[in-house]
């Protein structure tokens, strides 16, 4: 019941609906621009990446320099909320039944159009973010330590390198596409080509600035023995 007041053509529900899927798709898509740049300070060394974490954690109010754990926590948990409060709204235009989703794919054999593909995209994706986002941030949550050494740990001798694997290229093109469909729903813009272009070349940088700073864990992570220690610049 409550889904089809929500998903009623026309009905002021449907309209504060859409609102709440475009303001959180936005903070998630500019939240996922920001967090993958400063994962891949790592590429920069080990130093790098251990400043940018005391900052966001900040460690300008420590006496000790080093960054409280708990703002990561707390930013997972936020993060958690956002991405339940947009997978709440967007569930209501998911195909239900099998048959819609033959006909979906029969209606884009026939006729080639571009934000079509798109939205089926986002909608595949959406698909897998569902499972994958969850865990990742759970994983943040319970465990909120982060760094050079820490993160390493957690993606090379607690295998979550393979989680980071799916969902890097889920989350890309699932974040830009969404940001490339806002513009273009909201009035934004009316270029719709170059912006599909601009969508195109994100999707195919953040996704090698995320392998590049998967890798560089992976490697920094084989070197370490356990128990592994915090990073401590020298």
């Amino acid at each position: 019941m409550l889904a089809s007041y929500i998903s009623a053509n026309g009905h002021p529900a449907s309209a504060k609906a859409d609102k709440i899927q475009s303001i959180t798709g936005v903070l998630m898509g500019c939240f996922l621009l920001a967090h993958l740049h400063f994962e891949s300070s790592i590429l920069l060394g080990k130093d790098a990446f251990y400043i940018v974490v005391q900052f966001l954690e900040g460690g300008m109010f420590s006496s000790t320099g080093h960054g409280f754990p708990i703002v990561t926590k707390v930013f997972s948990v936020f993060m958690l909320l956002v991405v339940m409060a947009h997978a709440a709204v967007a569930l209501r235009r998911f195909p239900a039944q099998l048959g819609q989703w033959r006909a979906l794919r029969r209606h884009m054999s026939v006729i080639n159009h571009k934000d079509s593909h798109a939205w089926f995209w986002q909608l595949a994706t959406g698909f897998v973010l569902f499972f994958l986002v969850p865990v990742h941030l759970f994983t943040m949550i319970a465990n909120p330590e982060i760094g050079p050494h820490l993160s390493a740990e957690r993606v090379y001798h607690q295998n979550a390198w393979l989680l980071y694997a799916l969902l890097l290229p889920a989350v890309v093109i699932h974040a830009m596409i969404g940001l490339y469909r806002v513009a273009v729903k909201w009035g934004l813009t009316t270029k719709r080509t170059g912006l599909r272009k601009l969508a195109k070349g994100l999707i195919i940088y953040l996704i090698i600035i995320g392998l590049l700073s998967l890798v560089s864990y992976l490697l920094i992570g084989s070197e370490l023995s356990l128990p592994v220690e915090a990073y401590r610049p020298s």
